[in-house]
């Protein structure tokens, strides 16, 4: 799979005119302001325990070598582009090598009045840029690659057609509220089209403290454990989504066992399903499914392997019917 690069910041050597340094800054910060709200505890210096080494660390694989900036490097250059800035705050979130061989992926969570939101950037192999636009998969059949490992690897409860020309892949947190506005959009598409196949994947974030247990009833109400079909875990999610504001992680128990109850399943079992092992390794299946192509932010939708977060409802369904489509040509 090839890919093509958008836009570059040099880590080190800045353009030292005025109006050079305004319109870097803006794309930084535009992008860092991107990928939807979540809930963290922002820093604004480097990690006392950082999640990855303060050294460099280079990763053997196939093609280029992976070398990994420290986390103490991402703060400084974070620092350095933002620290102008006293209401910013940051944390880096991981460090790991990206889908594009020799780039490193760094993402990170920013803070300021308006809110948190979470997006990443890729470093190159010298340390020297960051490369904060948009990467496209690149070939005569760009997509293929995350069609097939999203046929292969999604677990998550779905609805229509086994055999559909088309899949939609959503990967969604139900903590996040830009999942639960997405929400009624989402159906909104899947009531245009019929014949498409939906499957919902759970990629709760880490910075949601309920989300992950949310993760868990939605797997096992899925699974048809609690004694009803699949067509509960539909309930369960739109229930989960409106009550979404009144949930807290003290009352998280009680509210999304009262929530499994009332769309027609057994609240106590599904609890109990919800913290096995079984369902934890499901949960972190689907997470790193969706890291493997390309999800960093919740809601993330795919339209067979392509990525149509950003794409209103109208425009999905072009995208929905172009695919149905090719699918008969081929025939």
């Amino acid at each position: 799979m090839k890919y093509i690069f958008l836009k570059y910041a040099p880590l080190k050597s800045i353009p030292r005119t005025p109006l050079m340094i305004a319109m870097l800054i803006f794309i930084l910060a535009l992008f860092l302001s991107g990928m939807g709200a979540v809930r963290v505890d922002a820093q604004t210096k480097p990690a006392q325990k950082p999640a990855q080494s303060k050294t460099p660390a280079t990763l053997a694989a196939a093609g280029p070598a992976t070398v990994l900036p420290s986390e103490d490097t991402v703060n400084s250059f974070l620092f350095q582009w933002l620290g102008y800035d006293p209401s910013k705050t940051w944390k880096v979130a991981e460090i790991r090598p990206s889908e594009v061989p020799g780039l490193a992926e760094v993402q990170v969570v920013i803070s300021d009045a308006n809110g948190q939101s979470q997006s990443r950037f890729l470093v190159s192999s010298d340390g020297k840029h960051a490369i904060v636009g948009e990467i496209l998969p690149f070939g005569a059949k760009p997509f293929e690659d995350a069609y097939l490992k999203l046929e292969k690897g999604v677990n998550g409860a779905s609805k229509g057609p086994a055999n559909a020309a088309v899949t939609i892949v959503e990967f969604s947190d139900m903590q996040c509220p830009h999942c639960q506005k997405a929400a009624p959009a989402v159906n909104q598409l899947l009531a245009l089209e019929p014949e498409a196949r939906f499957v919902f994947q759970n990629f709760p974030l880490p910075m949601h403290d309920w989300a992950e247990k949310a993760a868990g009833y939605v797997d096992c109400v899925g699974r048809g454990a609690g004694g009803k079909t699949n067509e509960a875990v539909w309930k369960f999610i739109d229930k989960t989504f409106e009550d979404q504001s009144n949930i807290t992680l003290a009352n998280s128990d009680e509210k999304l066992k009262a929530i499994a109850t009332a769309s027609g399943v057994n609240g106590d079992e599904i609890a109990a399903c919800a913290v096995t092992p079984e369902t934890k390794a499901r949960i972190e299946a689907s997470v790193q499914l969706g890291k493997s192509v390309g999800v960093t932010g919740t809601p993330t939708i795919f339209i067979n392997g392509r990525n149509v977060s950003s794409y209103p409802v109208e425009v999905q369904k072009k995208v929905v019917d172009f695919d149905q489509s090719q699918e008969k040509n081929d025939k």
